[in-house]
């Protein structure tokens, strides 16, 4: 794995307990994500998904550990790290200007309101909102909410982009959409994307990484799954090339079965600090049958580094 940019620590989250005792979401948890990544990171319900990115947002502290951005130990929130939630958040009052230059305004204090404005303008049409900058929440889709929030979060530049399920609320056409424009922002401007999803089909089109989650409480990292697929990779085609079956086999798989019994199943020689790293080869084609014979089945190889 190339230089960690994000690296969680052998960090644990516990809380208490009903009962008076401890319940411990996860432990000694460890993962380092490289400058310039979008990673997306699957699991069930409880596995601690967003109590990591509340951890990495400095929303929340880890009970043990640290998490360290380029370097630094994370004290609490800080503008170089953006969250987009499953909800929009909008001000109510604001209009859609007012609501992306309120942030810009917060990372430049020192620039004036026709700077902030037009700073703000340029983000906005950066989401396809041009022409919509006076209307206030109420008079938005919620398409359009959730593209204010990424004009929102784009708009103070941040180190790294937070995204909690940020389009599980909306429609299959208007996610789908919004989709497609994260991913082209995000491959225009080289962002560190860190992304919590139930959705493996959205973290195959949109994932260069994808972290697997174990079932809570105790989750683990079981492995880290490298995106096989072309980094100008198209919706419309995804299907179409011969490593998308593999891995969204892989991936599906996982949730359906490891994710719940991994933890009777760990290798005795696994290293927490290094969870494995999984690179999904394309599957072998098949080869011409011989006279009078069937062709071979096509074999998917995969290492694990």
């Amino acid at each position: 794995m190339s230089e960690k940019f994000i690296s969680f620590e052998g960090i644990a989250r516990r809380y208490p307990a009903p009962n008076g005792g401890t319940t411990t979401i996860f432990e000694d948890l460890w993962l380092g994500v490289p400058k310039g990544e979008f990673v997306c990171v699957i699991g069930h319900s409880g596995c601690g998904k967003t109590t990591l990115l509340n951890i990495l947002a400095g929303l929340d502290a880890p009970s043990e550990g640290v998490v360290l951005v380029d370097g630094r130990e994370i004290a609490g929130p800080s503008l170089d790290r953006a969250v987009i939630f499953q909800g929009h958040a909008l001000l109510p009052w604001r209009t859609v200007l007012g609501n992306v230059a309120y942030a810009v305004s917060s990372r430049h204090p020192k620039k004036s309101k026709a700077e902030v404005e037009a700073h703000a303008k340029r983000f906005i049409k950066l989401v396809g909102l041009e022409g919509s900058e006076h209307k206030r929440p109420a008079e938005l889709s919620g398409g359009m909410k959730q593209r204010v929030g990424i004009a929102r979060a784009l708009s103070i530049e941040p180190k790294i982009l937070l995204m909690d399920e940020p389009f599980s609320a909306l429609d299959a056409l208007t996610r789908g959409t919004l989709q497609d424009e994260v991913r082209r922002i995000c491959r225009e401007t080289g962002q560190t994307v860190f992304m919590i999803t139930h959705d493996v089909d959205e973290a195959i089109y949109l994932a260069d990484r994808v972290v697997l989650m174990t079932n809570g409480p105790g989750a683990m990292v079981a492995e880290t799954v490298v995106n096989p697929l072309p980094v100008d990779r198209e919706r419309t085609d995804l299907h179409k090339h011969p490593a998308y079956y593999p891995l969204r086999n892989h991936l599906i798989e996982f949730l359906v079965t490891r994710s719940r019994t991994f933890r009777d199943h760990v290798p005795a020689d696994r290293d927490p600090r290094r969870p494995p790293l999984v690179r999904p080869e394309i599957p072998v084609p098949a080869a011409a049958p011989a006279a009078g014979g069937t062709a071979p089945q096509a074999e998917t190889l995969r290492n694990i580094a």
